[in-house]
Parts: C-alpha cells; structure tokens; sequence
C-alpha cells in the first residue's frame, strides 16, 4: 500500500466520523449563522420569506460542507502520516513491491 491509499483511507475515516459526530452541530451553527446574516439583512423581525429561508438553508449547507471538508483533509492528512510511519517501519521496502510480488 502506497501513501495515497492511506490517505483515501483517512478521507474516508475522516467523513465517517463527521457524519457521527458532527453533522448535527454543523447544521445547527451553520442554521444559526444563516439566522444571523438574515437579521443583518432584513432586520429584526424576521418573517418567513423565502429570501429569509434561503439564507438560512445556505448557511446550513456552507456550515456542513466547511466541517466535512476540514474532517475530510484532517483525515487524509493523518492517513498520509500513517504511510510515512508504515514505510519508514520496513525501510527496504518501496510503495509498489508488494504489487510486483504479488504478480510472480
């Protein structure tokens, strides 16, 4: 296994554990931002108008995108730090021995 497979592979955990255990409140602050520009916006009271809610969506859909991404690359980062500590344990081997002993 190569470092870019290690680094798939903590992408992949990485998404993981933000959808469990972060997805909720990355809605939750992204709503709550999206509440916030709407009351900078349109004022005070807010009414339930569509420009109103399409912020509000917005902001909930920036929120979850920004935390998946930041778990996303924090997982391929420490998956990439994996391979290098897997390689560095057999020195002699390269990232494509085992595929050509796997072929013989």
């Amino acid at each position: 296994m190569n470092r870019k497979t290690f680094s798939i592979i903590g992408a992949g955990t990485g998404l993981a554990l933000f959808l469990g255990v972060a997805l909720l409140p990355a809605l939750l602050y992204g709503g709550y931002a999206g509440v916030l520009l709407a009351t900078g916006i349109f004022g005070s009271p807010l009414h339930a108008t569509l420009a109103v809610r399409a912020l509000i969506v917005g902001g909930m859909v920036f929120g979850v995108s920004a935390v998946a991404s930041l778990f996303a690359v924090t997982g391929a980062v420490a998956g990439a730090a994996l391979g290098v500590l897997v390689q560095a344990a057999h020195p002699g081997s390269k990232p494509g021995d085992e595929v050509a002993r796997q072929r013989q």
